[in-house]
């Protein structure tokens, strides 16, 4: 079973950096051959087309306001029947800051789901101002995403097998 570990942010946005920082905590770790761990930083055309090369599995790792404290970790199961496919709508496409929604959207139009698609998204502090830099409590959630984001890949496995 093939997985892709993404993470999507923009590090230039503080705490958006979030999830290219969980990826280089998982190239620190030992991780199975089949797992594949990139970051996509802004690059959210590049993950879709990543995502259509055929991976039975995709963890996406991102920052969202859910309205939580700064640093609390959420992770979603996003139901394919709820995503809506279709990029005809008129709803303009920036190939250089998709969010996880666009992603999957665009990903489902052109026919490439990846399985089963888990996000572990964490609440950010600081993400509309320009600097480099996590947060305090936003940089403790680092190796607590990692730690999930590679029991999400063992539950999916479980789930495949």
């Amino acid at each position: 079973m093939s997985v892709l570990i993404a993470g999507i942010g923009n590090a230039w946005l503080r705490d958006d950096g979030f999830g290219g920082e969980v990826i280089k905590r998982l190239t620190e770790r030992e991780l199975p051959d089949d797992v594949v761990v990139l970051d996509f930083g802004t690059g959210g055309l590049d993950l879709a087309y990543e995502v259509m090369r055929g991976y039975d599995g995709l963890v996406l790792v991102d920052v969202s306001r859910q309205g939580g404290e700064p640093g609390t970790l959420y992770l979603m199961e996003p139901d394919p029947d709820e995503i809506a496919a279709g990029i005809e709508d008129g709803e303009i496409i920036d190939p250089h800051s998709m969010d996880p929604q666009t992603v999957l959207r665009f990903v489902k139009t052109v026919g490439g789901w990846p399985g089963k698609v888990v996000v572990i998204a964490c609440e950010p502090a600081a993400v509309e101002e320009m600097g480099l830099g996590l947060s305090d409590s936003v940089r403790a959630a680092v190796d607590r995403a990692a730690d999930l984001a590679l029991k999400a890949v063992a539950d999916l496995r479980v789930e495949a097998g």
